[in-house]
C-alpha cells in the first residue's frame, strides 16, 4: 500500500488475529491495524494523515521515505566486475544494479 509517498509494511498477526502494519522507510514508528484489506487501507491512510499532522503541530518536518539514492562502499574488484557486466549487457551501471537487485527481490520475496 502506498499513500502520499509513504509505503506500508504489512504482516498478519496470529496473536491478534488481524493485519498489522507500519510506515516503512522512516525512523519514526507509525503503526496501524485492520481486520480486512479495506480497513487496513483506511487505517494506513489515517496513520499517514495523523503522522503529518503531528509533525506539523510539533514544528518538525516529517521524515520522508527513501529517496531512491543508494551509496555503496564495495571493493574495487567488485566495482570493476559489475561495471564490466553492465557494459556487456548494454546497460549503464545504475540500470544493471537496479535490474539485478529487482531480480533478487523477485526470487527472494521479503
Amino acid at each position: 500500500m502506498i499513500y502520499k509517498g509513504y509505503t506500508a509494511r504489512i504482516e498478519y498477526s496470529t496473536e491478534d488475529g488481524c493485519l498489522i502494519g507500519e510506515i516503512a522507510g522512516i525512523r519514526d514508528i507509525v503503526g496501524f491495524h485492520g481486520d480486512s484489506v479495506a480497513e487496513l487501507q483506511a487505517a494506513f491512510e489515517e496513520a499517514v494523515e495523523d503522522y503529518l499532522e503531528m509533525c506539523e503541530e510539533s514544528g518538525r518536518p516529517p521524515q520522508k521515505p527513501y529517496s531512491g539514492n543508494l551509496i555503496l562502499n564495495i571493493s574495487p574488484e567488485i566495482h570493476t566486475s559489475i561495471a564490466m557486466a553492465a557494459e556487456a549487457s548494454g546497460k549503464n551501471l545504475n540500470q544493471w544494479v537496479t535490474d539485478t537487485l529487482a531480480a533478487a527481490l523477485e526470487s527472494e520475496p521479503l
